[in-house]
């Protein structure tokens, strides 16, 4: 069974021979083929390079065309600074949408034009031609509130939300067109899945969350599903209150992050949502040994249940050992979904 069908398979309810691996890596990827993270980031043939090589040194299941959260805004005209070995970032200071009467002077682009959003386009058909069906291929763009923060500047969002509710509204609504947009251009050029990025969300409380940010996703969700593709809501941060409402979205993956007790996460959104992640990838992942990564593993394996995908809480961290993360790549190796998990053996003392 391959990476791709083993994805698709947990996602539709069959059977599958293993636990699907499926961590963010971004700067790890660029390592792996020894070129700096500003050209990665803005080269498809790096990007794509970068993750096939890595995805088939570490037996994952997919790769992914994730970079950064600029893409969309800077086709936009929002202000980007650039670093040569870092993820290009929004100037808050210089936000495009820093006059909220701009926005009904804003166009959504069309991302074939856009030369970030093209090169992301182009990085999942070459993805997809270089890989065809051995993996799965995933694509990506901002949710609303990620998006919306990245326009007006993350500060101003959250006094927006209690200032100029209604402006909120319209701006969450020109994300969520605009993310369609893109997502649609994605998968038209062979994205199995769409990732979507909305880590500013978790700054907020569940009854915003409720009235702004969920309405939004919820149409994003949709809208990708209408497409025929998949969905995967990557949320940084803490979540654990917002999790009722997570578990509506209708999302074919929710990723959780280390600090959201996974066991919470199952019991809010019932068994057959696909839970995917929550190992710390700093404090166990990165800093700790193959014994606690393992440990961690099995803990998230056991309170997850069948309907587990394995990866780190977020993005796996470039400095990571390869040891740590070979131990994570074993684990998935040695169990199927159905399994219980391998307790671990006792520790020397």
């Amino acid at each position: 069974m391959n990476g791709r069908t083993r994805i698709l398979n947990l996602l539709e309810g069959r059977a599958v021979d293993r636990l699907p691996l499926m961590p963010i890596t971004m700067m790890f990827a660029a390592d792996q083929i020894g070129v700096p993270y500003g050209e990665y980031a803005t080269d498809h043939r790096l990007l794509a390079r970068g993750q096939i090589e890595t995805s088939r040194r570490f037996d994952f299941d997919y790769v992914s065309a994730i970079s950064d959260p600029c893409r969309e805004a800077a086709d936009l005209g929002a202000a980007i600074e650039c670093y040569p070995d870092q993820p290009p970032a929004i100037v808050e200071s210089e936000a495009l949408l820093s006059d909220p009467r701009h926005l009904a002077r804003l166009d959504c682009p069309d991302p074939t034009s856009g030369p970030r959003m093209a090169d992301r386009i182009a990085a999942i058909a070459l993805l997809r031609h270089e890989i065809g069906d051995e993996k799965l291929v995933e694509g990506w763009i901002e949710g609303p509130c990620a998006e919306a923060a990245n326009l007006r500047g993350i500060n101003t969002l959250m006094l927006d939300f209690v200032d100029e509710p209604d402006f909120v509204r319209d701006l969450c609504a020109f994300c969520v067109d605009l993310g369609l947009r893109f997502a649609r251009a994605q998968v038209a050029a062979g994205a199995d899945l769409i990732g979507i990025g909305d880590a500013a969300a978790s700054l907020v409380g569940p009854a915003i969350y409720e009235e702004f940010v969920f309405p939004a996703e919820r149409r994003l969700v949709d809208g990708i599903h209408a497409m025929g593709a998949r969905t995967r809501l990557h949320i940084c941060g803490r979540t654990r209150r917002l999790l009722p409402l997570l578990a509506d979205l209708g999302v074919d993956i929710l990723d959780l992050d280390w600090m959201v007790p996974i066991e919470e996460a199952r019991a809010a959104c019932g068994p057959e949502q696909v839970l995917l992640g929550n190992i710390d990838p700093v404090g166990v992942l990165r800093n700790a040994g193959p014994e606690d990564v393992r440990d961690g593993i099995r803990r998230c394996h056991a309170a997850a249940g069948r309907r587990y995908v394995v990866a780190a809480g977020c993005e796996i961290v470039r400095d990571t050992p390869l040891r740590n993360l070979r131990e994570m790549v074993e684990y998935a190796r040695g169990h199927g979904c159905d399994a219980e998990p391998t307790p671990s053996p006792p520790r020397a003392h």
